[in-house]
């Protein structure tokens, strides 16, 4: 494949505290869009994290179709929201944590499956390769109602799936 680009510009007027700025895209899917400081909520527009968020989150969404059409499954929505957390450190304002919530509808998937292909999704994604931040995940299937909860840390292969309480205690004897 051929490599590509693509680009964004932006003007910035004042300072960082009380300066205001504008972001335009070549697809023209922003068009002179207001930003600002990303921590300024009272003003309107976006703002530097949201557009990271944005970014991460439509990545990772198609990067998960791919793996799931590379498993032999045609997914029918998979909905993601990221959210990325800010702190002040020494070094200044830092994106410290991203969290992806996910939760897909998927055609006759097993669980396996789909947990292996968000792992994946999660590791291939080219906006997760070029951050430098703690990303973490929650996916969660939706097929046919049955769902199941995966929560997913970066550094652990741990896997805590949610199990309803009423098959829990079940399971262990006890009447619901």
């Amino acid at each position: 494949m051929k490599t590509y680009t693509r680009t964004a510009s932006v003007s910035w007027v004042g300072s960082h505290q009380h300066g205001k700025g504008a972001v335009t895209t070549a697809s023209a899917a922003l068009i002179k869009a207001r930003y600002a400081s990303g921590n300024h909520f009272k003003r309107r527009g976006t703002n530097p994290p949201e557009l990271i968020a944005v970014a991460h989150a439509s990545s990772f969404s198609m990067t998960l179709a791919d793996e799931l059409g590379a498993a032999g499954y045609k997914p029918r929505q998979i909905d993601t929201t990221a959210t990325v957390s800010m702190e002040d450190i020494a070094a200044g304002w830092t994106m410290t944590q991203i969290h992806l919530d996910v939760i897909a509808t998927v055609p006759e998937v097993a669980q396996c499956d789909f947990v292996d292909a968000a792992l994946r999704a999660k590791a291939n994604c080219p906006v997760s390769r070029s951050l430098n931040a703690n990303i973490s995940m929650r996916a969660k299937l939706s097929a046919r109602g049955a769902a199941k909860l995966l929560r997913v840390e970066r550094m652990s292969a741990t896997f805590a799936l949610g199990i309803p309480q009423k098959k829990k205690a079940r399971r262990n004897g006890a009447k619901t």
